[in-house]
C-alpha cells in the first residue's frame, strides 16, 4: 500500500498540472502545509524514536548534522527542486541530468525510514511529493522536452521512494543500521522543511494564508500523532 500511495502522489501532481493548471499561490500554500507537516513529524516522531533506540546520542546528533550537509550538497545540483524551486533556464535543450540524479537520490532517501515509522511519516512524504511533482511537471513541460523524456523522468522519480522502502526492508546492512540511517534522513528533512517554511516572502510581508497552512500542518500532526513505541 505504501508503494501505491507514494507513486499515486506523483501521479496526482502530474494530473493536477494537466487538468487544473494550479496557480503559483496554490503550490506555495501546498508546499507550506507539506513543509510544516514534514517538520512536525520529524520533530515529534522521528527524533524521539531515534534517540529512544540508541545510547550514542552524540553520534545521532552528528549524523543529523551530516544529513543537513548532504542535502545542502544535493540541492547545489538539484537547484532547489526538493522545496519547490527549480532555478534553471527552462528553454535549455540539454536535459538536466544532475537535477535528475539529485532528485532521485533524495526521493530514494525519503523512502528509507518509512518502513520502520508510523503512517504519519508516510503521509507527510506523500503530501510533500504532490507539490514537488507539480513543479517538476511544469518545468519539464515549459522546457519542451519530448513526451518520452518527461514520462521517463517522472516515472523514475515516482519509483525512487518505493525503492527506498524495499531496500530498507530487504537489505540486511540497511536494516542493521536503521537508526543511524534515519538520523541522516532527519537532517535531510529538517533542511528541506525549514527552507520551505522560513524562506522570505515577497517584500517580507506577513502571509496570512501561508501561516494558516503551516499551522494546519502542525495541528494535523499533533492530533494524529501516535505515542512512540
Amino acid at each position: 500500500m505504501s508503494y501505491f500511495l507514494l507513486i499515486s502522489a506523483v501521479l496526482l501532481g502530474v494530473l493536477l498540472v494537466f487538468m487544473l493548471k494550479p496557480s503559483n499561490n496554490f503550490v506555495r500554500l501546498l508546499l507550506a502545509f507539506s513543509g510544516a507537516y514534514l517538520l512536525s513529524v520529524t520533530i515529534l516522531h522521528l527524533l524521539p524514536e531515534v534517540y529512544h533506540h540508541t545510547d550514542n546520542t552524540k553520534l545521532v546528533g552528528i549524523l543529523i548534522l551530516v544529513g543537513i550537509i548532504i542535502q545542502s550538497i544535493l540541492e547545489s545540483f538539484s537547484k532547489g527542486a526538493e522545496h519547490g524551486h527549480i532555478h534553471l533556464h527552462s528553454d535549455s535543450s540539454e536535459f538536466p541530468w544532475m537535477l535528475f540524479v539529485s532528485l532521485c537520490i533524495h526521493a530514494f532517501s525519503e523512502g528509507l525510514p518509512i518502513h520502520h515509522a508510523d503512517d504519519n511519516l508516510l503521509w507527510a512524504i506523500i503530501v510533500h511529493k504532490i507539490p514537488i511533482a507539480i513543479v517538476l511537471t511544469t518545468f519539464l513541460l515549459h522546457a519542451k522536452y519530448s513526451k518520452k523524456t518527461i514520462f521517463f523522468f517522472l516515472t523514475v522519480f515516482a519509483l525512487m521512494s518505493p525503492l527506498g522502502i524495499l531496500v530498507a526492508d530487504k537489505v540486511p546492512v540497511i536494516m542493521e543500521y536503521n537508526t543511524e540511517i534515519t538520523a541522516l534522513i532527519i537532517g535531510v528533512f529538517l533542511h528541506i522543511s525549514t527552507i520551505i517554511l522560513f524562506e522570505s516572502t515577497e517584500n517580507h510581508k506577513f502571509n496570512y494564508k501561508k501561516f494558516a497552512a503551516i499551522i494546519l500542518g502542525v495541528l494535523l500532526t499533533i492530533f494524529t500523532m501516535h505515542q512512540p513505541h
